[in-house]
């Protein structure tokens, strides 16, 4: 398992680090605004911290759903979220031709879980130098994403993280396998996703719903199981969210849960 930097924050290290923002970006004032949010909160809980929004969310169940406002604006806006606030920031791709441009702005592509095995966008993403983070699919067996990661080292990236949100089991519904936690941590730094792993998908009508009850439940679980690194998204007001809502944590949630995940992961540390 490689260790390596982002900015400030150092993968694998040992330490928590922290990803989170809305699911999309909604508008630059309301990016800026849970930037500034959350940054504050991790400051004062000194927790390193990448802000994630997505400018394109192409998987969206209808087609009506929202997808936010597209590459050039989207990568405008995450580009002066970074400059102003000095965070790190990941935001997803979803085509090769997209990488390059985006790395211009971000200091993270994030592979969407189910464009995990897509070798022509794993190798585009890695050429960028850009750091790599994968969201395993649903549908891949935790061993099978080394090869994930092999196409992006091979591509002379070693800068890679994997993420885990969930197996599809049954119609409808993720669960969680905490085994998959420690074995792919014997390949990459590993992020525990507690937001999508309480998501429905396709369950309401044309969306996704989801039961944010269990994201404190699950985090625990994962940072007591020794992740790298959490994944939420967060939203102020989740109810009207335009993407992933559901499945969502609110902002004034937030502090208390990486309070209680700081917490766990002094204790794992101290009696690992």
């Amino acid at each position: 398992m490689n260790d390596f930097e982002i900015g400030t924050v150092r993968v694998g290290s040992g330490s928590l680090f922290l990803i989170a923002g809305p699911c999309v970006i909604e508008s630059e004032t309301h990016a800026r605004f849970m930037a500034d949010s959350i940054q504050r909160i991790t400051s004062d809980l000194h927790l390193p911290y990448i802000f994630k929004a997505s400018y394109d969310k192409a998987n969206r169940t209808s087609a009506k759903g929202f997808r936010g406002p597209g590459l050039e604006e989207g990568v405008a806006i995450l580009r002066r979220i970074a400059e102003a606030t000095g965070l790190p920031v990941i935001t997803d791709v979803h085509q090769p031709d997209d990488c390059e441009r985006v790395a211009e702005a971000v200091d993270v592509l994030q592979i969407p879980a189910f464009l995990c095995r897509q070798t022509d966008l794993l190798l585009a993403a890695a050429r960028t130098g850009r750091a790599v983070n994968i969201k395993k699919g649903q549908f891949v067996a935790p061993w099978d994403m080394s090869y994930a990661v092999e196409k992006v080292v091979g591509a002379g990236n070693p800068r890679v993280a994997l993420t885990e949100r969930g197996f599809c089991f049954g119609y409808n519904n993720l669960v969680v396998d905490m085994r998959s936690l420690a074995i792919m941590r014997k390949i990459a730094p590993v992020v525990f996703d507690g937001t999508h792993s309480v998501q429905t998908p396709s369950s309401a009508g044309g969306q996704s719903g989801g039961q944010p009850e269990f994201i404190p439940v699950l985090a625990r679980a994962a940072v007591a199981a020794g992740v790298d690194g959490v994944f939420l998204e967060v939203h102020d007001d989740p109810a009207n969210a335009k993407s992933d809502g559901a499945n969502a944590l609110n902002l004034k949630d937030l502090r208390p849960l990486l309070e209680n995940l700081l917490a766990i992961h002094s204790a794992a540390r101290h009696n690992s």
